[in-house]
């Protein structure tokens, strides 16, 4: 009989797990006992800061409950909204005519926009607001015009408080601007698109992704501006506050009940920001 020949098998990989065996070493997660401990004790903090604000009587929330939506508090938080919506739309409204004269070809319109944005923004509100408020001390006439009388507390407030915010919304927009590519405006203008529909279609579209951020942040930072205007005798949110406990003497409650809305009003426009942010940036990488 002859010997049988024996075929060799091909041998099969064999998968590094189980090659390596019981030899591989295990993975343990790091373990952050730091972060913990310091995570612990922030909200230990906390807690016990917000305790102390709740159970201190000198607070006197049963006052800031009593006084949080009465009449004249809701009629100066009614005046603080609509001074800040009118001062919004003005002051973009003249702040993007300067990014427009800014952008220009125009040496004259560039230095004038360029001259009118270095002088607000170089200049306190708080100037701004008693050069207005005493500009009859300056020109006592304008045509013929008595100035002494013609500009109430609320016009001084609108007026100080446009001119100072064009000065802030004409970079931002003229930010905005300039962050569209130069190619797709070129583009549009081959296709034989005018300026202004290749303003409204392709330039401010993609202008807004960079326009809304600052924007937002300008529209809380103009809420709280405002009680600024309690300086020249505006009866805003705080000055109806400040009416309150020049009368009363509760002081803390009562700044305590303007400093609630103000947190309430910039919490919602936040929220707001937040979705028309979003709105804008459809389309773009990471944005859900």
């Amino acid at each position: 009989m002859s010997a049988q020949t024996e075929i060799p098998t091909p041998s099969l990989p064999v998968p590094p797990d189980e090659r390596a065996g019981k030899n591989t070493p295990r993975i343990v997660p790091v373990r952050r006992t730091g972060q913990w401990a310091a995570a612990v004790a922030v909200l230990l903090l906390l807690g016990a800061v917000l305790v102390s604000v709740v159970r201190n009587d000198a607070f006197q929330w049963d006052v800031v409950g009593a006084y949080l939506t009465t009449d004249s508090v809701l009629r100066g938080l009614g005046l603080t909204l609509w001074l800040t919506g009118l001062v919004m739309v003005l002051g973009f409204a003249l702040g993007t005519l300067l990014a427009v004269f800014r952008l220009s070809g125009n040496p004259v319109l560039q230095a004038v926009s360029w001259g009118y944005i270095w002088l607000f923004r170089s200049t306190p509100i708080l100037v701004q607001l008693l050069f207005w408020f005493n500009i009859g001390a300056l020109y006592p006439q304008i045509l013929g015009v008595d100035t002494v009388n013609l500009l109430s507390p609320i016009a001084v407030a609108v007026i100080g408080l446009t001119l100072h915010e064009a000065a802030y919304a004409a970079e931002v927009v003229r930010g905005g601007i300039l962050s569209v590519e130069r190619g797709q405006l070129e583009a549009a203008q081959s296709l034989g698109l005018g300026p202004w529909r290749r303003f409204r279609r392709i330039v401010l579209p993609q202008a807004m992704r960079s326009i809304v951020p600052p924007a937002g942040n300008m529209l809380i930072g103009t809420l709280k501006g405002t009680s600024i205007v309690s300086i020249i005798a505006v009866q805003d949110l705080l000055y109806s506050v400040q009416l309150v406990y020049h009368r009363t003497y509760e002081v803390i409650p009562l700044l305590l009940v303007a400093t609630l809305w103000y947190a309430v009003i910039t919490s919602l426009l936040s929220v707001g920001q937040y979705y028309v942010e979003r709105h804008y940036a459809r389309g773009t990488a990471g944005v859900r």
